[in-house]
């Protein structure tokens, strides 16, 4: 199983790679660091939905694609999750 890795900037504006544990339109979980110094976060949208950010030993860190964009990548990595969903109505 291939783990994946995104890139999220830092209140400094360093980039940094981490590895995502669960991803959901919803939020995004990701470890930074490895092995005992290794650190879990969570990622929630913002209000808008533009970007996801989340907090590291009271640091923020963001990711910085929409939501649309996240569920665009499941959508085309899991076709079959696709179809479970109900269609959005009009």
């Amino acid at each position: 199983m291939k783990t994946e890795k995104i890139s999220v900037r830092t209140e400094s504006g360093q980039m940094l790679e981490v590895q995502v544990l669960h991803k959901r339109a919803t939020a995004i979980e990701v470890v930074l660091g490895q092995g005992v110094h290794s650190v879990r976060c969570e990622l929630v949208p913002t209000r808008t939905g533009n970007a996801y950010v989340g907090f590291v030993q009271g640091r923020e860190i963001v990711y910085e694609k929409s939501t649309a964009q996240v569920q665009m990548e499941l959508d085309r990595l899991d076709p079959a999750q696709r179809k479970s969903r109900p269609s959005p109505k009009r």
